[in-house]
């Protein structure tokens, strides 16, 4: 009935639908398998993309020449750059997406790729032999072979949902949860955790007064995520609001308490620590007398409104007490209450950093199983997955990208080696080369590579090849352009920056904290005219490499002494057992990792400096 597949897919949330796409692009033979078909690429919590650090994440799939920057493009109702008023380092791309239209897009894309095809069942367990998958069963017990298997199963994996005192398998609201796998996993010597997520009520919009609510527009000259020419920025705009809990909302949730799964035990995993439940919020910040809610449309043309910062796993009837007395709320419909889902995931420190598994080959695992939250860390997981198990296909050397190449590289590095006991998430803050990693230079760090590796096509190479022309042309021109100071004195004044009494490059005004290049840019019109000539990217990626030229180098110097590490080699087969002047921590971490660097090793968890000394010494002989 089958063919043999060289990749199956199995789940087709962000993870999947990445894995999926990118394997079939670089000609690999893909079976997608999904419990419904109706479901594929479901927004299940939020209807955004990106933010802080995951909007990074979002432009280096697409500069890779993944899915997820264009989709958001084609189902984007509003765009907001955050972080504006800091450094370009935290400037993070995010935008609120219309649910309904961002799963139909991805089906979209998916159903128009080469070598993609689609099985609507529940996949129960793997077919394994000697230690190597070679395909799948299905709950009704079909055999289907593949070379590799990928498995995104996210909250699916013996689920359960809890709404107060009620408790049901679920992998998601009105889904059926996914047996037969973990059992089958743990038998094969993996070990398996428990972790919990939520997502609020979602409410009628027609039911709310958004005059007592504060309004938030998108920008004013909003972007996209794509640097692709295959998406427009958004014409028109859908506002959302903002308002806040009070004391009287914070005392009807508290009547709940009593009867809260997450306060009488009956959930045993571990929730995001930076996204808790509102019952969390009020009893760990008792002091706080409000709490922020945003108030999110679910798209263009629906009524059903996302309680962003109502997250709960309350009884049904406290939630309908306590949202109708938020600001704004008073005569809210609910459509569906909020609650919490428990499922099982897989510690990652026991995959390698292809993200293929240590114990079973050509098994690979990608997004909620390896105990990420997201839709962005998902994606990204799937994305190098599906690269990977392909590659593994043609018997070529697995595609990684290092912590100073890409957020995605900090994402992989951090799971392999630390591991997680609460679900990870990406913020600026975990990657030390952040000033590198910027949201706007994504495409020149790693399109080069997705061409590469046959993912980004040669019309995106050319596209980030004439930007990358146009940046270093325009730099070496800023630094030999010099401005008079009978020009542009005046305006310096106005800017609120020292005047000058000789000549000026514009690279030594563009290094003043008061200006920009389009401040510069008004202090004379023949500056003006020539840099009408380059595109906002050109000008924007110029300006910033010139701005923070010291600080780039800085970190430059950093990646450069990182990568000695990096190259020197370790072995597979190499034993740390036998170094006795290993520590015992050491020895135990470094043999269940298993680095293949000895800069991986350097950032295993329990692997002290002196440990790092010894294994150098022994690897040198």
């Amino acid at each position: 009935m089958f063919p043999e597949y060289d990749v199956i897919v199995v789940g087709a949330g962000h993870a999947g639908c990445e894995a999926a796409h990118a394997a079939a692009k670089m000609g690999a033979k893909v079976l997608l398998c999904t419990m419904n078909m109706n479901t594929i690429a479901q927004m299940s919590c939020n209807p955004a993309m990106g933010g802080v650090a995951k909007g990074q994440i979002v432009r280096e799939i697409d500069a890779l020449g993944g899915k997820s920057g264009i989709i958001s493009d084609k189902s984007m109702i509003q765009f907001r750059m955050l972080n504006r008023s800091k450094g370009p380092a935290m400037w993070s791309p995010r935008s609120q997406n219309d649910r309904m239209r961002f799963a139909e897009e991805w089906r979209l894309a998916l159903e128009e790729t080469p070598n993609v095809d689609f099985w609507q069942e529940m996949v129960s367990g793997l077919t394994v032999k000697d230690k190597r998958v070679i395909g799948v069963r299905t709950g009704i017990g079909i055999e289907i072979k593949s070379k590799t298997v990928v498995l995104t199963n996210g909250t699916f994996l013996n689920g359960i949902i809890h709404i107060g005192e009620k408790q049901f398998g679920g992998g998601r609201t009105g889904e059926a949860a996914a047996k037969g796998i973990t059992e089958q996993l743990v038998g094969l010597g993996f070990e398996a955790g428990r972790m919990k997520t939520g997502t609020p009520p979602r409410v009628d919009g027609r039911s709310l007064d958004y005059t007592k609510m504060e309004i938030q527009h998108g920008d004013e000259n909003p972007e996209k995520f794509s640097y692709s020419d295959d998406t427009e920025p958004l014409k028109e705009q859908k506002p959302c609001w903002i308002t806040y809990t009070n004391k009287d909302v914070h005392e009807a949730l508290e009547t709940g308490f009593d009867r809260s799964p997450m306060f009488n035990g009956r959930i045993q995993g571990l929730g995001p620590r930076y996204c808790p439940s509102i019952e969390d919020k009020i009893n760990r910040f008792a002091e706080r007398e409000r709490h922020q809610i945003f108030v999110e449309p679910e798209g263009w043309n629906t009524v059903e409104i996302y309680v962003n910062g109502f997250s709960t796993s309350l009884p049904e009837d406290v939630q309908y007490k306590a949202i109708r007395k938020i600001t704004g709320f008073e005569n809210a419909k609910m459509f569906r209450p909020g609650y919490a889902i428990e499922y099982d995931f897989f510690p990652p420190t026991q995959l390698k950093l292809s993200l293929e598994t240590q114990l079973v080959e050509n098994l690979f695992f990608a997004g909620q199983i390896n105990g990420t939250t997201g839709y962005e860390e998902a994606a990204s997981q799937g994305l190098i997955a599906g690269i990977n198990a392909a590659r593994r296909v043609k018997e070529e050397s697995p595609f990684l990208l290092k912590r100073s190449d890409a957020y995605i590289g900090v994402l992989i590095d951090d799971l392999i080696n630390k591991g997680t006991e609460e679900p990870y998430r990406m913020f600026t803050s975990r990657a030390e080369f952040r000033l590198l990693l910027r949201q706007d230079n994504a495409d020149l760090r790693l399109t080069q590579l997705g061409h590469q590796i046959g993912l980004a096509d040669d019309k995106r190479l050319e596209k980030m090849l004439d930007k990358k022309n146009d940046t270093a042309r325009l730099i070496n021109d800023l630094k030999q352009k010099r401005l008079s100071p009978e020009t542009i004195n005046e305006g310096l004044e106005e800017f609120d920056t020292a005047t000058v009494k000789e000549k000026i490059t514009v690279e030594k005004l563009l290094k003043r904290p008061q200006l920009g290049l389009e401040k510069i840019m008004e202090l004379d019109h023949d500056l003006k005219d020539y840099l009408s000539k380059f595109n906002k990217e050109s000008r924007e990626q110029a300006e910033i490499q010139i701005k923070y030229e010291s600080y780039i180098l800085k970190e430059q110097q950093m990646v450069e002494k990182l990568n000695n590490m990096e190259d020197f080699k370790i072995p597979l087969t190499f034993d740390y057992l036998k170094i006795p002047a290993l520590s015992a921590e050491g020895k135990q971490k470094l043999n269940k990792i298993r680095p293949e660097t000895l800069g991986q090793a350097s950032r295993i968890s329990g692997v002290s400096p002196a440990d790092l000394s010894i294994l150098t010494v022994y690897l040198g002989r």
